[in-house]
């Protein structure tokens, strides 16, 4: 492909992307995949280069781009190469007319910007939010040891305050070590640390999703307990026994739960767990690194659904608890809506509950939960607290 060929197809990318974000269709890696898939002229060199041109106009525009040339168009005016390839060749873009939109930089639509620092972030880490992500593992101590990998990856290098972890440059193939590290965000590793799981515990993951913080749970609990994965995402969920099978952790039962019926797949549970963990469905603000374009998918009214869908889980979850355990509440988003919000609303309704102080080695307290950021921590952005039911 011609350099100005590269900049058609990434233009072709973002107006797909751009209407599946306003429509609720497919994440834009799928959307890439498909499109290369269909055009397997192109090599690895031009499929590279025509990613890196659609995310870096993805980061740079924080409102949804009127169209892909618009967003295209914002780094072609900071870069001189770039604005050359609209030239107006038989496979490249029209030349650049003066009058035509160009999509505004920012890190956000602006009532989420306003949502941000309303939730104590500052300009610096806002913009940190759309920053590119590190690739971390996490070592899966029941088949190997963190020396063992870095033998294998000399690269790779740990992370303080997470001792399982690894940080390796971006792009490095890890597939050949399946089973024994999971890719895992160091953040993601910390919080999962906070539900206090240990030998012979019974641990409930009530939304574990493709099943990586069960996975985290198991080698917490060197394999011995038992952990109850749950979720109604029967494609993500389906995934969980064969990973768990890979990395040897044979303590995991998977059950499938029906939307708005979850309660009565739990009643034999009440009362019998001893550590709920509910990693909730969220805006996934935190994860702007690695999802840039989830940002121009989210509206105040999805917003304001995933609150109640966070605190329909609390509650639901409470009743399952025995006297004396613990309810670690996760959420993947630095909005105090979604976070520390809504641990105060639990506790309103729930008012012989306490709440365990917390003390880990990134973050810092908000409210009556613990969050990291990109910025301060390098990691994603997470919210957590560790809730305890009555005696």
């Amino acid at each position: 492909m011609t350099p100005a060929a590269r900049t058609e197809a990434a233009i072709e990318l973002l107006d797909g992307i751009i209407s599946s974000a306003r429509e609720g269709g497919a994440a834009a890696d799928t959307l890439i995949a498909r499109y290369f898939a269909q055009r397997r002229y192109a090599g690895s060199k031009d499929r590279r280069a025509v990613r890196e041109l659609v995310y870096a106009a993805i980061r740079r525009a924080g409102e949804v781009p009127v169209t892909g040339r618009a967003a295209l168009l914002a780094l072609a005016r900071e870069d001189a190469a770039l604005a050359d390839t609209f030239d107006g060749s038989h496979h490249g873009p029209a030349p650049i007319d003066a009058a035509e939109p160009v999509a505004p930089a920012g890190v956000a639509p602006a009532w989420l910007t306003e949502a941000l620092t309303a939730s104590g972030l500052n300009a610096e880490q806002q913009a940190a939010l759309i920053e590119r992500a590190p690739l971390d593992v996490r070592v899966n101590r029941l088949r190997a040891e963190p020396a063992q990998i870095v033998a294998e990856l000399p690269d790779a290098f740990p992370v303080a305050g997470a001792p399982d972890a690894l940080r390796l440059p971006a792009g490095t193939d890890v597939a050949r070590l399946a089973g024994l590290v999971e890719i895992q965000d160091v953040g993601s590793q910390i919080v999962a640390s906070v539900v206090p799981a240990s030998a012979n515990t019974r641990v409930l993951d009530l939304c574990a999703g493709a099943g990586g913080k069960s996975l985290a749970l198991a080698a917490m609990m060197a394999n011995s307990g038992h952990i109850l994965a749950t979720d109604t995402d029967r494609a993500r969920l389906s995934r969980l026994p064969a990973r768990a099978e890979q990395a040897g952790a044979t303590i995991i039962e998977t059950r499938l739960l029906n939307p708005g019926r979850e309660a009565e797949a739990l009643g034999g549970e009440a009362g019998r767990i001893d550590a709920v963990l509910i990693d909730a469905p969220c805006s996934g603000t935190g994860t702007w690194r690695r999802n840039p374009e989830a940002r121009w998918r989210l509206t105040p009214a999805r917003l304001e659904r995933l609150v109640a869908t966070q605190a329909y889980l609390m509650s639901l979850a409470a009743p399952l608890v025995r006297p004396g355990g613990t309810l670690t509440y996760v959420t993947c988003s630095l909005l105090d809506a979604e976070g520390t919000d809504q641990v105060d609303a639990f506790l309103a309704d729930h008012a012989d509950w306490s709440v365990d102080a917390l003390d880990l080695p990134l973050g810092r307290a908000r409210g009556h939960g613990w969050r990291l950021d990109p910025a301060s921590d390098s990691t994603d952005g997470f919210f957590v607290a560790r809730l305890r039911a009555p005696w």
